[in-house]
């Protein structure tokens, strides 16, 4: 078990703290979690049971073998000069922070062993997506046990080109926004028709839970399912024309495309100089 870090008590350090604990891949003593908020820090205490709580960095610091960076990117730069002095090379560094790059994490911190990870919303309810990358130096036993404590929130992919987080950001990691969006114009289309707001609501919901659990228990492809739904000159078709015919398909990977330039932007901005599945062989990627 590596003895754990969590720096930043919010919503994903609450989830991973949670995850860890919960799937007896930590022991309470082998965690710890740094945050100032004194409220955050109240939350944690009263729902995860976590004794080993700071508000300011010290010692402790150096006795954590992987620490997890859970903040916002903007704080990075309050963050590093005082976590830094009590860092060594033999420590690992995993982050969660979108757009900083492994490049400025070692810039900013002095360390080179770095793992950096995209999760997604689901992770709170253990049924996450996350895509990681690691520096070569860090070994792959080590990955193993990082990858078993990301697992605790869902799957994962592992892959060896950090560039390939831009396109995990824009497919996984703001995925969700693009499921909500559709199921709520599906959820106000049904209440055009008639249906009243909880009447929509379950309609949608279930229907979705519904698809992606018999996708899940068949190897078909999206494609094909849909030929099983539709029937020529029926209704799903009718509806199918109208989303044909608007592009709808294109526009979602235009929209994905977007978001992937978007986090190569975020990276440019975010560069060194401007802060203070199975895991493979690290020859190929999942």
């Amino acid at each position: 078990m590596m003895k754990t870090l969590i720096i930043g008590g919010g919503n994903m350090g609450q989830t991973y703290a949670k995850s860890f604990l919960g799937a007896h891949i930590l022991r309470p003593s082998d965690l710890s979690i740094l945050e100032r908020n004194l409220s955050i820090q109240e939350k944690s205490i009263k729902e995860l049971n976590i004794k080993n709580l700071h508000e300011t960095p010290d010692d402790f610091i150096t006795e954590a073998q992987l620490i997890i960076l859970a903040v916002k990117p903007q704080d990075t730069a309050e963050l590093y000069p005082k976590v830094k002095p009590f860092l060594h090379a033999e420590q690992i560094v995993l982050s969660i922070m979108a757009g900083v790059t492994m490049d400025s994490i070692e810039a900013g911190l002095g360390i080179p062993k770095i793992v950096r990870a995209m999760p997604n919303l689901p992770a709170q309810v253990g049924m996450g997506m996350t895509g990681f990358t690691a520096r070569e130096c860090v070994t792959r036993q080590d990955l193993i046990e990082i990858q078993n404590l990301l697992s605790t929130t869902g799957k994962t992919i592992y892959f060896e080109k950090e560039t390939m987080l831009d396109a995990v950001t824009a497919v996984s990691g703001s995925g969700p926004a693009y499921v909500y969006y559709f199921m709520d114009a599906m959820i106000k289309g049904a209440m055009d028709l008639g249906f009243n707001e909880s009447q929509a609501e379950l309609l949608v919901w279930q229907t979705f839970i519904g698809s992606i659990h018999l996708q899940n228990k068949n190897e078909i492809s999206c494609e094909d399912w849909i030929k099983r739904v539709k029937s020529k000159g029926g209704t799903t078709e009718a509806a199918l024309k109208i989303f044909n015919a608007q592009h709808i398909s294109q526009d979602i990977r235009d929209g994905l495309a977007a978001a992937f330039n978007r986090a190569q932007e975020l990276g440019g901005l975010l560069k060194p100089d401007s802060v203070a599945a199975d895991v493979p062989s690290k020859k190929s990627e999942g």
